[in-house]
């Protein structure tokens, strides 16, 4: 479960200027991860007819920059004439972590921390940041495949499993969407959850992901390939939601004992079978409350609950509320939408 302490190291507060934000582009970074960061932010300005966000893209040793796609994008800036003034930097890291030391970018990453501007990482970017000491004791996250090589290098950085983290004056995610799913985060902080939501509407996106949802890595990742029967037993739980399979059953299916199936959810998972079982059907039942509009009846017996009450006490038990209240909530952040008259609406300045 999501350690609430660190909610409150945000430092966000309503913003009444201008935004200014930096996006330093590494050799071969990740296109779909830049642009859902700057689209997001573009969409910002648009859905409030206002001119809340300026952005500019950053080269650390040429203009040009090659994307992991291939798309070649010319930089506003290079290191040596990049704006004092900007709020923020996000590092918009390859899908590959970089082992080679740069000194020079270390040490222009402190001095933009030491001048009080918020430091971000975006995929790989979060790898960068902590090899210029720049994420000690904070909270952080990379894409689920540099996980584990994070914490081993840097242990004096928190790494998390979630999607993104913002933490006081750092912001890091995993990559890919995940960095509009933080972008927004940051837009609600700054303006509020309704424009946010808004935004999200846009996109068709079905919902706003939080900085406390973790991401979901492959169990074959977790756990490599060497536990075909534990990887078999977990797909038998998946493919049946609505008509949950008792140990027995999924051990019979599987072809070994029931000892030996929870023995491997023990030594793999660090959980019993059971405890596996129900956290994937409550989390599909999350899904469903906050993407459907079926009835919390409907969402209980399709995640594989006979009764409402019971239904209703063990999401409780789980996620700290009640089904009704996750969705009153979900309700809430989308009432009171933004109007914004449309002869007013324009694009951000890139430059400035």
């Amino acid at each position: 479960m999501y350690n609430t302490e660190f909610a409150s190291r945000e430092i966000m507060h309503p913003s009444k200027k201008v935004q200014k934000y930096g996006f330093l582009l590494m050799p071969s970074f990740s296109m779909l991860a830049f642009s859902s960061a700057i689209e997001t932010i573009h969409m910002a300005n648009w859905v409030s007819g206002k001119d809340l966000y300026q952005f500019c893209t950053i080269g650390k040793k040429t203009k040009v920059v090659l994307s992991n796609s291939g798309v070649a994008t010319t930089t506003d800036y290079m290191l040596e004439d990049v704006p004092k003034d900007l709020d923020a930097i996000f590092i918009c890291g390859a899908s590959s972590v970089s082992q080679d030391a740069d000194s020079s970018l270390d040490a222009w990453l402190l001095s933009c921390s030491k001048r009080g501007q918020a430091l971000g990482g975006i995929c790989t970017g979060s790898h960068i940041l902590a090899r210029a000491g720049l994420l000690n004791g904070y909270r952080a996250t990379i894409h689920w495949g540099d996980i584990a090589s994070l914490r081993e290098a840097f242990p004096s950085v928190i790494v998390s499993n979630h999607l993104f983290e913002v933490d006081k004056s750092r912001f890091t995610c995993s990559g890919g969407t995940a960095a509009m799913d933080m972008m927004l985060f940051l837009i609600g902080k700054q303006h509020g959850m309704t424009l946010a939501s808004h935004i999200s509407e846009q996109f068709v996106c079905e919902r706003i992901r939080t900085n406390q949802e973790a991401q979901r890595i492959p169990l074959q990742a977790r756990i490599g390939t060497g536990q075909p029967k534990l990887i078999e037993a977990v797909q038998l739980m998946e493919a049946n939601i609505r008509e949950p399979l008792s140990s027995d059953d999924i051990a019979y299916h599987v072809g070994i004992s029931r000892r030996h199936l929870e023995r491997l959810f023990k030594q793999n998972l660090e959980t019993v079978p059971s405890r596996y079982y129900l956290e994937l059907r409550l989390k599909h039942a999350k899904q469903l409350i906050t993407q459907t509009d079926k009835s919390i009846l409907e969402v209980g017996m399709a995640c594989g609950f006979t009764s409402a009450p019971h239904f209703s006490t063990t999401y409780k038990g789980f996620f700290g509320v009640s089904p009704r209240d996750e969705r009153k909530n979900l309700a809430i952040n989308l009432d009171n939408p933004v109007h914004a008259d449309k002869k007013t609406r324009q694009l951000w300045r890139k430059k400035f």
